[in-house]
C-alpha cells in the first residue's frame, strides 16, 4: 500500500512501538482504574474474531456529528493514536479503545458500553463485512465513579504512548 504523504498508515515492522508498548503495558505495575469503557456481551466475541482474522486491533471513536459517531474497529498497524487521543481502558483482552481528546470532552462524564447490532457501519471499520455494526451506548458516570476518578492520574494519551515508545 502506498502511504507516502499519509505516515499514519504505514504499518509498523515486527518489534516496532506496538511491540515495545505492548511489552511495557505488561511490565509496567498498573493502577487499577475506574472502569470507563466496556463491551456488552452481544459484543464480546466480535474483537476476538476480527483479532484472528487481521491481527490485533483497537477501537477509535469516530467523531462524526449526530448519529455519525460510532466506535470504528482498525488493525493497529493501520491506525496510530495521535497525540491529542486519549486511552480510555481496553476491552476484550487487550484492545485498546481510544478517543480524540475534543471528543472526550463530551464523553468524559459518561461510561460507555459498546454493543453490536446487526446492520452495515460506515467507512473503514473491521466488522463492517460481518453484516453487524458497533454501536456506543452511554450512561452517566455515578457519584462515587467521579470522586474515584477525580483521584486517579489523568488518562494515557497518545503522546504518552510515543513519549513511552522513544524511550524504550
Amino acid at each position: 500500500m502506498d502511504t507516502s504523504g499519509r505516515p499514519w498508515l504505514a504499518p509498523l515492522p515486527q518489534g516496532g512501538s506496538h511491540d515495545r508498548l505492548a511489552r511495557a503495558r505488561r511490565e509496567l505495575p498498573t493502577t487499577a482504574r475506574t472502569g470507563r469503557v466496556e463491551l456488552t456481551p452481544a459484543a464480546e466475541d466480535l474483537p476476538r474474531r476480527l483479532t484472528g482474522t487481521h491481527g490485533p486491533v483497537l477501537f477509535h471513536q469516530s467523531g462524526g456529528c449526530c448519529d455519525g459517531s460510532a466506535p470504528m474497529g482498525y488493525p493497529r498497524g493501520e491506525l496510530r493514536a495521535g497525540a491529542a487521543d486519549v486511552l480510555l481502558g481496553h476491552v476484550a483482552g487487550d484492545t485498546p479503545f481510544w478517543m480524540s481528546a475534543d471528543e472526550f470532552t463530551y464523553w468524559s462524564h459518561t461510561h460507555l458500553t459498546v454493543d453490536v447490532v446487526p446492520g452495515r457501519g460506515s467507512g473503514f471499520s473491521l466488522e463492517t463485512p460481518e453484516g453487524v455494526r458497533f454501536l456506543l451506548r452511554s450512561r452517566l458516570l455515578t457519584d462515587e465513579e467521579l470522586r474515584r476518578i477525580e483521584s486517579e492520574p489523568p488518562l494515557p494519551t497518545g503522546a504518552d504512548q510515543v513519549t513511552r515508545s522513544l524511550s524504550a
